[in-house]
């Protein structure tokens, strides 16, 4: 999948997507098909068209939702589903203030050269939300693009959304969440050198710093761990500031069980099978390290089911 530098894609002409693709959720995922489908039977290119950062976190500035992935994850995710093309302009001042038809002419038609639009049945954009469908198809039937919408998916009865995905982490309902993702809930990062305390406690980490904002969950969860060598490795996981040893960052620390490597440098990805507590402060490193065994032998018996 190529990513276009500066402002404009090179693009002879294109069949696109627009959103924010926040954990790209199963509702994303009919949108991409439905881009890759039409994709395929007009030869065209498939790209998708997002920004960064989000306008919900332009907007909110310093209290914005927590993301569910990052760029470089999201990234990825399209890479896998086979996209061809991924466009993220920066959204300033600029972006914000374009008008409808400012948007449709800049980004559609002189960056992508788009020939068919997907969108979202919700979908709204452009300066104050402004933009519509309505717009999008006044635009096509002057500039010979045509415009296509995807409703959204529902499971048990609720129509899927990167809201309702954090409502469900927010919850520790890590299989409702997976439901709406179609996948397990997952942090990716690269291993970073840390203070080795949970080597000396007989638990070694592999740590993996957030670089987000705010995290969409918090506490000590079962996991299992790719990225190393073939196969998924099962673990237990503490993500948040380790109030016990008076840490201040949050941050992802990874116990992977029957495992001895030395893995700093190495990018992998955690799944997060099933919550087992939220992290709490201990009176002294010996009563951490008897409950850090107690949790090991939880997320052992989660995983155990989860197979």
């Amino acid at each position: 999948m190529r990513r276009p530098a500066g402002g404009r894609g090179d693009l002879p002409a294109s069949v696109a997507t627009i959103g924010t693709f926040d954990g790209v959720h199963v509702g994303h995922r009919r949108i991409i098909e439905r881009v890759l489908s039409v994709a395929a039977e007009r030869g065209l290119p498939s790209v998708v068209l997002s920004f960064e950062p989000t306008p919900r976190e332009y907007f909110t500035r310093g209290t914005p939702p927590a993301r569910l992935t990052r760029f470089r994850e999201k990234f990825e995710r399209f890479e896998q589903l086979g996209l061809d093309w991924f466009f993220c302009p920066p959204f300033d001042a600029d972006m914000a203030n374009l008008e409808p038809a400012e948007f449709i002419g800049r980004l559609l038609i002189d960056t992508l050269n788009v020939r068919h639009l997907v969108v979202g049945d919700d979908f709204v954009f452009a300066r104050n939300r402004a933009g519509t469908v309505k717009h999008l198809h006044a635009a096509g039937a002057e500039q010979g693009f045509s415009v296509e919408q995807v409703h959204s998916v529902v499971e048990q009865g609720v129509r899927v959304s990167s809201t309702e995905i954090r409502r469900a982490l927010a919850d520790g309902d890590m299989g409702r969440a997976g439901l709406l993702l179609g996948e397990p809930y997952s942090i990716t990062g690269r291993v970073v050198d840390g203070r080795k305390l949970g080597k000396v406690l007989g638990f070694p980490t592999a740590n993996v710093n957030l670089h987000r904002r705010e995290c969409p969950i918090a506490g000590i969860f079962a996991v299992r761990v790719r990225g190393v060598g073939e196969e998924r490795l099962d673990g237990v996981a503490s993500i948040g500031t380790r109030p016990t040893v008076e840490g201040v960052e949050p941050i992802l620390e990874v116990h992977i069980f029957d495992f001895d490597r030395d893995i700093y440098g190495e990018y992998i990805s955690v799944e997060f099978v099933g919550k087992l507590r939220d992290e709490e402060k201990f009176p002294s490193l010996e009563s951490l390290t008897e409950q850090m065994h107690i949790d090991a032998n939880n997320a052992r018996e989660v995983l155990s089911l989860s197979n």
